[in-house]
């Protein structure tokens, strides 16, 4: 029951961070900066600037809205490029990490064996990760071209100086979500893919820890016997001295009767 809730609570949470993320491609104001002021005495004057990762557009104080589209793939700013790569790079290994979570998890009923549809769902974990980290670090890179430029000492006092805008913030968020989904998942199944090695005892001083594959060697580790197998030996070993004692005792016996006849 706690494995199927933690899974189902781990596709909720990345498919929830994935539609963050999503939307933010096609939103707004991914950042904006402000100008104007006083315009007279009774009339103010304000303009607004922001860009996202397809236009740039100008907004004034009457809310006209002119707007320039990028032009062509390979006349774009670098580092705009960039920032698409990596998002739709994380847009689409997170598509795949959904599906395959959608088909690992155990309340689908697809029909494999409960090893292989872990193994399925420890996959979309691994792509969900993965999408997330490209996810971020896309937001990462266009943040970073902003900060530069709002704490340039040097910069040109008539260049705009843009603030951060609400997709970045959405989108981090977003990322967040689909890396704590990914989580749930290898929760429910790290174990179960990965268990913890057997400890053999072989006498009394070492033992042995049985290896998880061939290819590894018998003697992988020693470690300290319990009480309870030190006590076993112990009882063991009186007993024989016991029994060797008793045959000792039966074999004088057995001398002094053949002598005395």
């Amino acid at each position: 029951m706690k494995k199927r809730l933690f899974q189902i609570l781990g596709f909720l949470i990345s498919t929830l961070g994935w539609l963050f993320v999503s939307c933010t491609m096609a939103m707004d104001y991914w950042r904006v900066s402000q100008i104007g002021g006083l315009g007279g005495s009774n009339i103010i004057k304000v303009a607004w600037y922001w860009s996202n990762l397809w236009k740039d557009c100008f907004i004034d104080s009457t809310a006209v809205v002119n707007c320039r589209d990028f032009a062509v793939l390979w006349s774009v700013t670098p580092y705009i490029q960039g920032v698409r790569g990596l998002l739709m790079t994380g847009l689409g290994l997170g598509f795949v990490g959904a599906i395959l979570a959608f088909v690992g998890m155990e309340c689908t009923y697809i029909g494999w064996t409960d090893k292989t549809n872990d193994k399925v769902l420890f996959s979309g974990a691994i792509f969900h990760i993965v999408g997330g980290i490209s996810d971020i670090s896309g937001y990462c890179l266009y943040i970073n071209r902003i900060a530069r430029t709002a704490f340039n000492p040097n910069l040109d006092p008539t260049s705009l100086r843009y603030d951060i805008g609400t997709p970045l913030f959405l989108g981090l968020v977003g990322s967040f979500l689909i890396l704590v989904g990914a989580v749930f998942y290898l929760v429910t199944v790290f174990r179960i893919l990965f268990p913890e090695p057997k400890v053999v005892y072989t006498n009394a001083s070492k033992s042995y820890v049985t290896p998880r594959t061939r290819s590894r060697t018998l003697y992988t580790g020693y470690y300290r016997p319990s009480r309870q197998s030190q006590r076993s030996t112990l009882s063991s070993e009186t007993k024989s001295s016991d029994l060797s004692n008793i045959s000792q005792i039966t074999d004088e016996k057995i001398s002094d009767r053949d002598a005395f006849v």
